[in-house]
């Protein structure tokens, strides 16, 4: 019974004042979460129906590739931590207990799930094994924003694989991204699998999903054929057209002109002629990054080419050796040179590693010496395969790694093999986000109006406005009717409140559920009973003769 006269759906006319994301303004105006504090939200019950529906979904599929369902705990020894090296991520909630005893508040659970495998697997013939759970993560995020999607505390769906070689993981790894494009399917969204950065997961492969839309975070290369985060995304470079060619770089004067834009203007060239420098300091080492001057270095992609951390080099890191800050270049010096792949054979304008001067016709591989590496950030217009590529936000609501042995080699996770010989067990890990997903819905469904869910999360299948007062054959007809349609099976929302239609209608339309019926004295009248598609708002009426049979039909047919 889900009569809204008794419902605590706390509804608000106007969004919170520090919302930017449309997500974050019309949960909360639905009366869907309400915040605890910066990154802390409570689901309201309106909105945990719709995070438990999601939930369903997940739990559907993982079971039908026969994964297992368990529970591990939030709070975890910090030792397991620092035996996997992540202790010291900065985002990993840690405290100590009464006794002083080092704890953490887990952001995910490969180390707890591989302790327990470590222990309980001994041959290859407890391989593979699939599992999984639901628990709430707690992760320092310093910058809390848009509600639910960058928070504190959140419910995340991870799951391990646990395999013998290479093969069985990229076995299970491709089972769970069909389960995955089963659940965005049935979820009613608009989803693509991009490739990915491993970043503090570790491994050697990655995928993420993504929803495209305008609050998004993470920006995704796309391209016919082509998906991926731009942090990792590889494409051909628009071309840029070279000065002539010169047989040994010349010197031109360029006083103060520090910037790309200044010195391609002085000497009338396009940016993307020059060749900018990046000094870094990776390990206590200096070593120099040389792109084009109208690209931007993509420092997930630097950190991969280099592997290893990396900083931007201060001046007095690297004046002594180098040159001035804004004059710097490749000609002449015997710092390591890592050039992007990006630059293509032909002369450019570098900087000549002394005060107010650059250097024209410089070529690479003639007058440096260098690395090929791939570390500028794509832009659009650039090519995979001759297909130019666009780029769009999209919002992140899942990830799959392959981990390999990432985890299993410093947890001691082993077995023997048919031979009888310890192999380390290779592993992978499947995260999904709720909330993130709810969101994405918002995101991409909502109207001026409010939140049009898809059929497959909404918190209920039908809402029932009433607009009878109680002993009118309206209020009657709308009672009966509720009965009726909870018999079909479907989930009613019967909004009885004295109230005015006005408030009733506007509330309805904020909540989002796929179809809306009313009920009230032009009912009878016109011996139909008026109906709302959300999504569209289209107005549609079934008879009241087989009003509840003729309601479900309408309702399965809606996306």
């Amino acid at each position: 019974m889900t009569r809204l006269s008794g419902y605590l759906l706390p509804t608000e006319k106007q969004a919170p004042a520090d919302a930017e994301a449309l997500s974050h303004k019309l949960l909360v105006r639905a009366g869907m979460i309400r915040q605890v504090g910066a990154g802390l939200w409570t689901w309201m019950p309106a909105g945990w129906r719709v995070h438990q529906k999601v939930v369903a979904i997940i739990r559907d599929e993982m079971d039908a590739i026969g994964s297992g369902e368990l529970l591990m705990p939030v709070l975890q020894p910090a030792e397991l931590w620092r035996r996997s090296g992540r202790y010291a991520i900065p985002e990993l909630m840690k405290l100590q207990d009464r006794k002083g005893a080092e704890m953490v508040l887990a952001m995910t659970h490969e180390e707890c799930l591989t302790t327990h495998v470590a222990q309980l697997v001994r041959s290859y013939r407890d391989l593979p094994l699939f599992l999984y759970h639901f628990q709430t993560k707690e992760r320092d995020e310093p910058r809390p924003r848009a509600g639910v999607l960058r928070t504190r505390e959140f419910i995340m769906k991870d799951a391990y694989t646990f395999d013998r070689d290479r093969a069985g993981l990229d076995a299970s790894y491709d089972k769970h991204a069909r389960a995955y494009d089963r659940i965005f399917d049935r979820l009613g969204l608009e989803w693509y699998s991009v490739e990915s950065d491993v970043g503090m997961m570790g491994g050697f492969g990655a995928h993420e999903y993504m929803c495209p839309c305008p609050a998004g975070e993470n920006d995704v290369a796309l391209a016919p054929g082509y998906a991926a985060n731009v942090e990792v995304a590889s494409a051909e470079p628009q071309p840029v057209e070279l000065p002539p060619a010169l047989p040994e770089p010349q010197a031109a004067e360029t006083p103060q002109m520090v910037t790309v834009a200044a010195v391609a203007a002085e000497l009338g060239v396009p940016h993307g002629a020059l060749l900018k420098a990046y000094p870094v300091i990776v390990d206590g080492e200096l070593r120099l990054v040389m792109l084009r001057g109208d690209h931007r270095v993509n420092e997930v992609k630097l950190a991969n080419a280099l592997g290893a951390e990396f900083r931007p080099a201060q001046p007095a890191e690297f004046e002594h050796r180098i040159g001035p800050a804004g004059f710097i270049g490749p000609v002449g010096t015997d710092v390591p040179i890592l050039l992007d792949r990006g630059v293509a054979p032909g002369g450019y304008v570098t900087g000549a590693n002394r005060p107010d001067a650059h250097l024209r016709g410089v070529k690479p591989g003639r007058d440096f010496s260098f690395e090929h590496v791939d570390v500028r950030t794509v832009e659009a217009g650039d090519t995979v395969d001759g297909r130019a590529i666009r780029i769009e936000p999209a919002i992140e609501v899942g990830n799959i790694f392959k981990l390999g042995t990432r985890f299993s080699e410093p947890l001691g996770a082993t077995y023997l093999d048919e031979s009888g010989a310890e192999q380390l067990i290779w592993m992978g890990s499947y995260g999904l986000g709720p909330a993130r997903i709810a969101a994405a819905a918002v995101e991409q469904f909502a109207d001026e109006h409010g939140i049009a869910w898809p059929r497959s999360m909404a918190p209920f299948d039908v809402e029932l406005v009433g607009l009878g007062k109680p002993g009118t054959d309206e209020h009657q007809l709308a009672e009966r009717l509720y009965g009726e349609l909870r018999e079909r099976g479907l989930d009613v929302l019967y909004d009885d409140r004295d109230a005015g239609p006005g408030t009733k209608f506007a509330d309805a339309e904020l909540l989002g559920v796929p179809l809306r019926l009313t009920v009230g004295r032009r009912t009878l009248e016109a011996g139909e009973i008026e109906a709302q598609v959300r999504r569209g708002r289209e107005q549609r009426s079934v008879p009241l003769d087989g009003a509840a049979s003729a309601a479900a039909d309408l309702w399965s047919s809606i996306p």
